[in-house]
């Protein structure tokens, strides 16, 4: 098989990671007979450095050229601390988002039983865990207009809008999943205060009648964020809108040890994107000491859902396991001889190759 791949590496750590998922394609293309071509593409700040442009043109159009596009993380701390400044890297990120198509951010989280008591919760609550999150990307507060600030800097809005055809496809895209699952959903909103609730919870009830054997279930997302950490078990698929599924996911997070550790696919239109839902982490760029396994599993994702290739993607989720099992990982899981971010990701591509 031959597949063309954008590779965003992005800010911060962005450029280290990348390098590690890079490795592992390429065991994998050398054990499994694959061929795969990588074409690197600007974004975020160091896009903005270039190019004035956080998402430019060409990165765009390289990603629609593409099979799938592999992405590292976005943001840097001298916008971070500029509140007057007028392009951020974030832009880049939701015009990504948005221009291709991508409505659709799907989060898996499982625990692994060699990280049991890594994370700050009992570990007898987290012994199973097994669910997964899709999060719209297209809609909510974070596209919506108008939005800005009052002249006088004193006042500041933001608008949160919700199309019927987006909140459709996204909770119609959860049943599916849950089909090959549980068939359980549960869908978080905030029907009791917000209008963009209220459509979300009535549109669902209407997709729900198109799959009598899924079980839906509705919880408001202050709830939602207490019963993550009281009781992840329950959970099967989980779906909701964007800015509500931008902190649970994070939170989520902690569950399973480390926030390295979480991988995502985002589908969309034209492609699809694959990264690790970490930021740029900037204390840590150049150091070499990030995590790059939500990276490397992010990989795997796109096998599994771009290329169908499940063989592939088991062989470096297998991979992961064993690095984990054997403690060959990066300081934020281990203080006892922790391994540099290269060091992971060369142990991984070499037992791809076993």
């Amino acid at each position: 098989m031959k597949k063309n791949i954008a590779v965003l590496p992005g800010d911060g750590i962005g450029p280290e990671i990348m390098e590690q998922g890079i490795k592992v394609c390429k065991a994998v293309a050398q054990k499994f007979h694959h061929e795969f071509e990588f074409q690197q593409g600007w974004v975020g700040a160091e896009a903005i450095d270039r190019t004035g442009n956080p998402f430019p043109d060409e990165t765009f159009e390289l990603c629609k050229q593409s099979d799938a596009v592999l992405f590292g993380a976005i943001g840097d701390p001298k916008y971070d601390n500029d509140p007057d400044a007028k392009v951020r890297p974030e832009q880049g990120l939701l015009a990504m988002r948005k221009k291709l198509g991508l409505y659709a951010n799907v989060r898996p989280v499982t625990t692994f039983p060699s990280l049991r008591g890594k994370a700050p919760i009992r570990p007898e609550l987290l012994d199973g865990v097994d669910f997964v999150v899709l999060r719209e990307l297209t809609g909510g507060i974070y596209f919506g207009k108008p939005q800005g600030r009052s002249e006088d800097g004193l006042t500041a809005y933001d608008t949160s809008m919700y199309h019927r055809y987006e909140v459709e496809r996204i909770v119609r895209l959860a049943c599916r999943y849950a089909m090959q699952r549980d068939k359980r959903v549960t869908v978080v909103d905030k029907a009791n205060v917000l209008a963009t609730s209220r459509l979300w919870r009535s549109v669902a009830v209407d997709i729900a009648k198109e799959f009598p054997e899924i079980t839906m279930d509705f919880m408001f997302v202050d709830n939602a964020a207490m019963q993550l950490i009281q009781w992840p078990k329950k959970f099967d698929v989980i779906v909701t809108e964007n800015m509500f599924g931008d902190i649970l996911t994070d939170e989520a997070s902690v569950i399973t040890g480390s926030l390295g550790l979480l991988p995502s696919a985002s589908i969309g239109q034209y492609t699809s994107v694959f990264e690790p839902i970490h930021g740029s982490y900037p204390q840590a760029k150049g150091k070499n000491i990030a995590n790059p396994l939500g990276t490397i599993l992010s990989v795997a994702m796109m096998f599994d859902y771009a290329f169908q290739l499940q063989d592939e993607a088991e062989a470096i989720r297998k991979a992961v396991l064993k690095s984990l099992e054997e403690n060959f990982v990066t300081e934020d899981l281990t203080t006892d001889n922790p391994k540099t971010t290269s060091e992971v990701g060369d142990w991984i591509a070499e037992r791809i190759l076993e």
